[in-house]
């Protein structure tokens, strides 16, 4: 397809990517295409905004959903240097992104695929950006959760995903638009158990109890011969952060633990390792700690997600 000067012009200033995009319901048949999201390009500041927001880097795989003209695939590639594919139901779409592609110098590092975004593979995202619309956001959100991998970005122009809040929110007030922008979290609802090598005390058993909301959590704690009490908790894609408060014989002592959900070949999802920072009398102190999930519990809302070990 010829590109136009018009389009040209637009390819020669393109300093980012774009949105607007054309989808169909799960189940639905392409030959009774419905665009759902009619297509409406994003202003080039809020595609730099998205993609430094979601720290794009050469390492990253960007999967567009929705793409367009497949101007956030390009942006990626050419100023950011991360390949990419772009999932677009509008074939006439396609093969503008494709044009633009080849004129930007980036055919080898970009795909588009004509496709329902519902069918689309997300398996090696590492970044996955939509302008998708309220009701088309919530109904791709399960998928979204259930098939990207913990500590996958997520950055979405104007529209958030219900009652999975954004792990951090930008209004650009110039342009009257917002980003909102998640981490995947990992799944880590369950009963965990560790023995930890206390500084000045000794080794003492550990229960933790984590309850989770999507990124979300409220926790309780259990330790032989000591009151414990946990605070701050964060989890960030597969990241956890807490301090735990501990008191024996009327001494308290704080220590902030910083965590990583353990990946690699035969990986359930079941450790969780880092280390733990300490002070006391003065002093601190690292000590490595291990956590081994020993109940799994589901997630919340329902429906939100389904825990699979191994997965």
């Amino acid at each position: 397809m010829p590109l136009n000067p018009r389009r040209r012009s637009l390819l020669a200033a393109l300093s980012a990517a774009a949105g607007g995009t054309a989808v169909l319901a799960p189940g639905a048949v392409h030959a009774q295409v419905k665009l759902d999201v009619p297509f409406a390009p994003t202003n080039f500041t809020l595609i730099d905004t998205m993609l430094r927001v979601a720290n794009v880097t050469p390492k990253d795989f960007v999967i567009d959903l929705g793409s367009g003209d497949g101007r956030i695939n390009i942006a990626a590639a050419r100023d950011w240097g991360a390949p990419g594919l772009g999932y677009e139901i509008d074939p006439a779409l396609v093969r503008e992104s494709i044009e633009l592609a080849k004129v930007a110098g980036v055919s080898d590092r970009v795909r588009f695929s004509e496709r329902n975004l519902f069918d689309a593979d997300l398996s090696r995202a590492t970044v996955v950006t939509l302008y998708l619309g309220v009701k088309v956001n919530l109904r791709v959100r399960p998928k979204l959760l259930s098939e990207l991998r913990p500590g996958t970005r997520i950055v979405s122009h104007d529209f958030d995903l219900g009652e999975w809040k954004p792990d951090l929110h930008i209004r650009l007030r110039d342009y009257g638009s917002q980003v909102f922008f998640w981490w995947v979290p990992a799944r880590i609802a369950g009963t965990w158990t560790a023995r930890l090598d206390l500084p000045g005390f000794g080794p003492r058993e550990h229960t933790f109890v984590l309850r989770q909301r999507f990124q979300d959590l409220d926790a309780e704690a259990r330790a032989e011969g000591a009151k414990v009490g946990l605070r701050d908790l964060r989890l960030a894609g597969d990241g956890l952060t807490f301090i735990m408060m501990e008191e024996v014989n009327r001494q308290f002592t704080f220590r902030r633990f910083f965590g990583r959900v353990a990946r690699g070949p035969g990986s359930t999802g079941d450790v969780i390792e880092g280390y733990f920072r300490t002070e006391l009398e003065g002093q601190r102190s690292e000590t490595p700690f291990r956590m081994t999930r020993t109940a799994v519990a589901e997630p919340g809302p329902e429906g939100a997600w389904t825990f699979v070990r191994g997965s």
